[in-house]
């Protein structure tokens, strides 16, 4: 990605996060901001590449992830995703907030830019830009994909 669409890209994700989070976000609040950007993620990702596609792109995001903040670290490669986004979940939810934060705006930064890598920028921005600009309700659901 050229470096000005990397920073608006980084800039939208943030903002996504803070304004999920609400006013006064605790770690509690953060991890489900989080966790309903990802639930979101899926849902305009899966008919381009699947849900396999979602899910190994998820994973190895957090693995990626997981050497800036190695309490995210686990043997995930085998685990179903309701499994993975519980214990995503709970870790973040165990942090000090801004560590939560940090966490999870690197986690949706690394797999934006690794999708960009493997099905071009443009289209990234088409599919996830309505992500980071929509405040409509996350879907419940237990799973990314």
């Amino acid at each position: 990605m050229p470096t000005t669409d990397r920073k608006l890209c980084r800039e939208a994700i943030r903002k996504t996060l803070v304004l999920r989070a609400g006013d006064t976000p605790d770690a509690s609040a953060v991890a489900e901001a989080a966790l309903g950007t990802w639930r979101l993620v899926a849902i305009r990702l899966t008919p381009v590449i699947g849900t396999l596609g979602v899910d190994v792109l998820f994973k190895r995001s957090l693995h990626l992830t997981s050497t800036a903040f190695p309490w995210l670290s686990s043997a995930w490669d085998h685990e179903e995703n309701a499994t993975v986004l519980a214990s995503l979940k709970a870790r973040l939810e165990a942090c000090e907030k801004d560590a939560a934060a940090e966490a999870s705006y690197t986690l949706l930064v690394t797999f934006t830019e690794l999708l960009a890598t493997l099905i071009g920028e443009s289209l990234t921005e088409r599919l996830l830009g309505p992500v980071w600009a929509s405040s409509s309700p996350v879907p419940e659901q237990e799973s990314i994909s």
